[in-house]
């Protein structure tokens, strides 16, 4: 009897871990989209835009092209964010039947201009002229700064000092900033840049592509 009794709640526990799953999973939306800027008719994506679920530690960001895709739940508000861009939020339906859900989200540019602030290791600019001027510059010192500004010693420290990793994440946001730039038109051509062009004459001129005997 108690065997018998033990099976039924185990099959009646299942059943309803399986109801319980399913249900779950029936709330469960494949949320994605692109994130726009619809300041203008361009409509440019907004790349790397911040995308949180309010209320829980879950989110995402969109890629270079403004693409993003995140599993929610229904009724999950959405938080869109950017720099330089207004808050937008958005609320998954109740009422979508199936288990995917898109949208194009347009933000519209939130420029703030910040003051301008001038940091200064003295108290005023009088305290600064009167330090300037009474500092004793030697010979010595003079000839010195000469050395480490020289051409030599600019390049051969640029060539010894080996980049870290702030120096590479902002070469990489350099790139991507670039490329961004160039978004909905062809880049330019150095074969028309005039600056391409006198590097070009420079590099000849100090016989750079000269073949170097080994």
């Amino acid at each position: 009897m108690n065997f018998r009794y033990i099976s039924l709640l185990s099959i009646f526990c299942l059943m309803i871990s399986f109801s319980l799953k399913a249900q779950e999973q029936e709330r469960l939306v494949q949320f994605s989209g692109l994130v726009l800027d619809g300041s203008d008719e361009s409509l440019y994506p907004v790349p790397y835009a911040n995308i949180l679920v309010k209320g829980k530690s879950r989110g995402t960001y969109s890629d270079f092209k403004g693409f993003f895709s995140i599993v929610l739940e229904k009724n999950d508000t959405i938080v869109f964010s950017a720099i330089g861009y207004k808050t937008v939020e958005v609320v998954i339906p109740e009422e979508v039947k199936d288990n995917r859900y898109t949208i194009v989200q347009l933000m519209t540019q939130d420029a703030v201009n910040l003051p301008e602030t001038v940091v200064f290791p003295w108290p005023s600019r009088e305290h600064f002229k009167l330090e300037f001027l009474a500092m004793d510059v030697t010979p010595e010192l003079q000839e010195r700064a000469m050395r480490n500004l020289a051409n030599e010693t600019l390049e051969r420290m640029r060539s010894e000092v080996i980049t870290d990793g702030n120096e590479n994440a902002d070469y990489f946001l350099r790139q991507q900033a670039r490329e961004f730039y160039y978004v909905g038109q062809q880049p330019p051509m150095n074969i028309f840049n005039p600056v391409a062009w006198k590097k070009f004459f420079d590099s000849w001129k100090a016989g750079d592509f000269k073949k170097k005997d080994k």
